[in-house]
């Protein structure tokens, strides 16, 4: 589903990713750690389109990502890919329910069918009761769910997960790695889950750790 063959980025003489090389199936959980300025976050930047490479490959469900134009990588991002952020970025003047439903007005889904999944996803992530509430009436771990609600809208192939956890409390955390363990095997989606935590990994099948731009273990 994802494979990334020798990538390598640089800013100027800072060299931030070094022939970075890994691959990631269908529905597949893993953990990326590592510390500050180890490039788990221009990996992503990378992954997503966001940053492009000096050289090496990623391949998306066998698609190029290299050799996409900017027109190409923004539909790959609404079509394709989801990111989940640890300060959840929901958009503050609609509702709940308004927010999940954005992505799929962006991809000019069916008002039936994009009813049809916002009430789904709703129950999924256990918010029926707050669906028209506005963001800033939720709580942290509530504002998390909708945010996870929204990156599953799409039916996106790879949701991207950068410290999912690291605004929350313990106990909500760990109560969103649940979620996010059923939604993912419900879906059927691959999660690139970022973190510094240990907790992360017990809901991923691999973990990949990086040093100095390099992926120095890859275990399951």
């Amino acid at each position: 589903m994802l494979a990334i063959t020798d990538l390598s980025k640089s800013y100027g003489e800072n060299s931030v990713l070094r022939e970075v090389s890994f691959s990631m199936t269908t529905g597949e959980r893993v953990a990326l750690m590592g510390p500050s300025g180890s490039g788990k976050s221009t990996l992503l930047n990378c992954i997503s389109g966001i940053d492009r490479p000096n050289s090496g490959s990623i391949e998306l469900n066998g698609q190029s990502i290299g050799g996409m134009d900017e027109r190409q990588l923004c539909e790959l991002r609404r079509d394709s890919i989801s990111t989940i952020f640890q300060f959840f970025h929901l958009l503050p003047t609609l509702t709940m329910r308004e927010n999940i439903e954005f992505p799929m007005q962006l991809i000019r889904l069916a008002e039936k069918e994009r009813k049809k999944r916002v009430d789904e996803l709703i129950h999924e992530v256990q918010l029926d009761h707050r669906a028209d509430a506005m963001p800033d009436e939720l709580s942290g771990g509530e504002r998390q769910r909708v945010a996870i609600a929204r990156a599953l809208a799409t039916r996106p192939v790879l949701i991207l997960a950068d410290e999912p956890t690291g605004n929350l409390d313990t106990t909500t955390g760990e109560s969103i790695l649940d979620l996010l363990e059923t939604v993912s095997g419900r879906y059927q989606t691959a999660m690139l889950l970022v973190t510094h935590s240990k907790r992360v990994t017990r809901i991923c099948q691999r973990t990949v750790s990086m040093k100095d731009g390099r992926i120095v273990d890859d275990e399951k």
